[in-house]
């Protein structure tokens, strides 16, 4: 099966996939993704999750699929975006993104980056710099958000806060600036040939 490229269908929708090892948050951040697309932008989910590997310490996996169409689908074939925050995901999961998708990695956790169009973040030291290691998935989602569009800031903003602790509740949404700011500075700094090859999927939310 060849890959399709991203947002091509009668029916668009997008499959994001959060990945990493057992810890890191991936299925919160797979659910909040969710909750901020469906809650908060009024389109169409679907979210599964992979409990096994992080069970066995290996790769975990959690995957959002988005429309505002119906959704046929519990698992696309292919991903149109990948966040990975270890390599050992990085290496289990990169041969699924789409051949115009998007790879964001953690460039202090990935060292063996794949593709040179991937977009590289520092995110667990961004979460040290935050003072909680724990709040690495929520600056990916802000990342995610930051360079594909397809849920509003403000969107992600509000499932966070729903699901934070009063106690980290500003730690959290914090965390969301953090990676979207980080992401945005990233690829300011490429040229606008790089820059235009990062699919953007606004037009899934209108």
């Amino acid at each position: 099966m060849s890959k399709r490229s991203s947002g091509t269908q009668l029916h668009p929708y997008v499959t994001f996939r959060l990945s990493g090892t057992g810890g890191q948050g991936l299925i919160l951040a797979g659910r909040l993704l969710a909750e901020a697309a469906s809650i908060y932008e009024g389109l169409n989910v679907v979210q599964t999750n992979s409990y096994g590997p992080e069970a066995r310490g290996g790769a975990s996996r959690s995957e959002v699929v988005i429309s505002k169409g119906e959704i046929d689908i519990l698992h696309s074939p292919v991903i149109d975006t990948l966040v990975c925050l270890s390599q050992q995901a990085c290496d289990a999961y990169y041969g699924d993104l789409s051949n115009t998708g998007l790879l964001i990695t953690d460039s202090m956790l990935v060292g063996v980056v794949p593709t040179a169009r991937a977009v590289e973040v520092p995110v667990t030291e961004l979460a040290q710099t935050l003072g909680n290691k724990m709040t690495a998935n929520v600056i990916a989602l802000g990342v995610l958000v930051s360079l594909t569009g397809i849920v509003r800031l403000e969107s992600l903003k509000s499932a966070v806060a729903a699901r934070a602790p009063k106690a980290f509740l500003e730690l959290n949404v914090k965390a969301v600036d953090v990676g979207f700011q980080a992401a945005a500075a990233v690829v300011g700094k490429w040229n606008a040939k790089r820059r235009s090859a990062i699919p953007d999927y606004s037009h899934i939310r209108g």
